[in-house]
């Protein structure tokens, strides 16, 4: 049965509703708040400030240092988690005994509760009875007595360890996906005109697997730009592992109920999601991603 156009809109429309109560009204109700100073504690004027609150989040130090370790943790994680997640896809997308408990194990870490195995790397890496810490120990990484959690720069780079491990099989996932939906006649065609491996992989494998590629670094990448659980539970931000998420929900959950910060907060709130709006741009903009 053909549904007319005025009928068709009708049946969307609760949800329509539904997504701009849900998700558009938030987002216009933080932008709205950003251009305003006032706290969540009664008594406390609400002040229309424009653009202020933006202003001084170039003006403070806290934010752009936060903004600094959201990036690198960004780049450097994401790019780890992109090129290991291709070698192991390619791995796991070849024929071999047991090739089933293989995709099903690797999932594991991905699987855990991001609050449990954030605790779990905690522990690991104490600087008393940590295992992680005895480990860097025996390899030269560090030097015996050193608290990882608690030396800048030892810190950002555990988390971004503890990252990678979870988030890479998300990664390999997506990209085995788009591995096995490469037709195996266009191998077959290829090794018939001669082409080895490693041409192979260059010709066919890479270009056919790059729109996959593209959309598995899209989602990775804005979930990395508002990165907090990880570097909460581990940190706490400090020792220079503050990142935006964090410093906004110090500003957020801590000074916005005893000073004028919540629109501060909103400010932030705003930035992350235009910093991510800007990454997707440029993402689909270079790999050349078709929404369509």
């Amino acid at each position: 049965m053909k549904i007319k156009g005025s009928a068709a809109y009708w049946m969307i429309f609760p949800t329509l509703l539904i997504i701009s109560i849900v998700a558009f009204f938030p987002l216009f109700k933080t932008f709205y708040d950003s251009f305003f100073s006032f706290s969540l504690r009664p008594g406390i004027e609400r002040r229309f400030v424009g653009l202020e609150n933006y202003k001084n989040l170039l003006r403070d130090v806290r934010f752009v240092n936060a903004l600094k370790n959201t990036i690198f943790f960004t780049v450097v994680s994401v790019s780890i988690e992109t090129v290991l997640g291709l070698i192991i896809a390619l791995i796991v997308h070849q024929k071999f005994t047991l090739r089933g408990i293989v995709r099903a194990a690797m999932l594991v870490p991905w699987a855990i509760p991001t609050a449990i195995s954030s605790q779990m790397w905690r522990w690991m890496f104490h600087d008393q009875f940590g295992i992680m810490t005895r480990l860097w120990e025996r390899i030269g990484i560090i030097t015996p007595g050193t608290p990882i959690l608690g030396r800048p720069g030892l810190a950002m780079w555990a988390i971004i360890f503890v990252d990678v491990w979870k988030t890479t099989p998300f990664m390999a996932l997506l990209i085995l996906a788009g591995l096995q939906v490469i037709p195996e006649d266009i191998y077959e065609a290829a090794k018939i005109d001669g082409a080895n491996s490693i041409q192979r992989f260059f010709k066919i494998t890479l270009p056919l697997v790059t729109p996959t590629i593209a959309v598995a670094l899209i989602f990775r990448t804005l979930d990395a730009l508002r990165v907090f659980d990880v570097v909460y539970i581990m940190t706490r931000g400090a020792v220079n592992t503050e990142t935006l998420a964090v410093y906004n929900r110090h500003v957020l959950m801590d000074r916005a109920f005893t000073g004028a910060w919540f629109g501060y907060g909103s400010a932030i709130s705003v930035f992350i999601f235009m910093l991510i709006m800007i990454f997707a741009i440029i993402y689909i903009k270079s790999l050349k991603l078709r929404l369509d």
